[in-house]
């Protein structure tokens, strides 16, 4: 039996009632259970407001688009993580500036961060990877210095905190994302919280067309864009928001068994949350040691029947990027973290005897798979 790296936590029963009243309503988007998913988002990290969207990727385009980021601005983008990071920022015009992971973390570095800010840096947009928040309270006084606009990329993270606030409940925009791999899902889906009522009102409007209501129709007030979601996926995503701290318990608990059973596995280092850090375990994702080739580690997994993969990316490696200056090495933490992490699989209600299966297939793979000279 193939063990996946994830499953999300869905079943139709606990849907069936709400997806037949959607579908007899003839209301499929900007109804009700649209507005009940912002409502309780914004309750569940403790913002003003919530603005669903399409993607998490449509709601970072969406809140980089209404602070007004475009030509000639530059933002400081955490590196290590999924291209659509950088992407949003090319695609508004502006310059993505890659900014390097902490040497034993996959968060920004907030000392790199600073070397980096110009005079036309406008915008941080850090990550919390796999639901690891970063040192916002580092980033917020950056930001202060520089009179930097913040949007943070939590896309992983529903259900983290760090210093006693959720990830979302910072009055900056904060994006998630309800994509399949993560804690909640919609299928497809995200969304943007803030505690800023003229910003979520624009995020409200791009979302939208740019258009108001008139006496008949709309009224096109600016160039908007198609970011809505619809009453469908907002059902899903309500029924696990409402379950969201079994949710999250179940997976931490999950990762816990896994970091006692892999203390002193010779070739794996764990990375594991400080005291003021609380984890959503999007992924539970383990170092590799440089010596061992990971490649052929998630090869020897795979003939073995479970699923792993890299952590994420290093955008800076990427040919994507290679125009504004970048080369593979040049941000060597979030390289290295491309280069030796891990993702295990992280499942519902994940048996102990599968957890220990993947605990000794990793022991088995890491010492069968050493690297044999350098890799580019």
């Amino acid at each position: 039996m193939t063990l996946p790296i994830i499953r999300p936590d869905v079943g139709f029963a606990s849907v069936a009632g709400d997806l037949e009243a959607i579908l007899d309503s003839g209301v499929l988007t900007g109804g009700p259970y649209v507005a009940r998913l912002e409502a309780e988002l914004a309750r569940r990290v403790g913002a003003a407001h919530a603005v669903a969207t399409t993607s998490a990727t449509t709601a970072l385009h969406l809140s980089l688009a209404a602070l007004g980021i475009g030509p000639g601005d530059e933002v400081l983008v955490s590196d290590f993580t999924f291209p659509a990071t950088g992407n949003v920022v090319v695609q508004l015009g502006a310059t993505p500036v890659m900014v390097d992971s902490l040497p034993d973390a996959f968060a920004m570095d907030p000392d790199d961060a600073a070397a980096k800010v110009t005079s036309r840096t406008r915008a941080l947009l850090p990550v919390d990877p796999f639901g690891q928040p970063p040192d916002y309270d580092a980033l917020a006084r950056l930001a202060d210095d520089h009179g930097l606009a913040v949007v943070e990329d939590a896309a992983c993270a529903l259900g983290s905190s760090r210093s006693g606030v959720a990830s979302g409940g910072r009055p900056w925009p904060t994006c998630f994302s309800f994509h399949p791999r993560k804690v909640v899902t919609t299928g497809e889906g995200g969304a943007v919280t803030t505690d800023d009522p003229v910003l979520a009102e624009r995020l409200a409007l791009l979302r939208s067309h740019g258009g108001v209501r008139d006496t008949v129709g709309l009224r096109f007030v600016d160039n908007g864009f198609n970011y809505r979601l619809s009453e469908i996926p907002s059902a899903l995503g309500l029924d696990q928001l409402g379950r969201l701290d079994a949710i999250v318990d179940d997976r931490r608990a999950t990762a816990h068994r896994y970091e006692r059973a892999l203390l002193g596995v010779e070739g794996v280092h764990l990375r594991l949350p400080g005291p003021d850090e609380v984890w959503s375990y999007q992924s539970f994702v383990v170092m590799i040691d440089d010596a061992v080739d990971r490649d052929e580690v998630v090869a020897v997994l795979r003939t073995a029947g479970i699923e792993t993969t890299l952590g994420t990316y290093a955008m800076h490696a990427h040919p994507a990027f290679a125009r504004f200056g970048y080369a593979p090495g040049d941000l060597p933490h979030s390289w290295r973290a491309q280069r030796q992490s891990l993702t295990l699989p992280l499942l519902p209600a994940m048996a102990p005897g599968d957890v220990d299966r993947v605990v000794e297939g990793l022991r088995v793979a890491v010492a069968s798979c050493p690297r044999s000279g350098s890799r580019d």
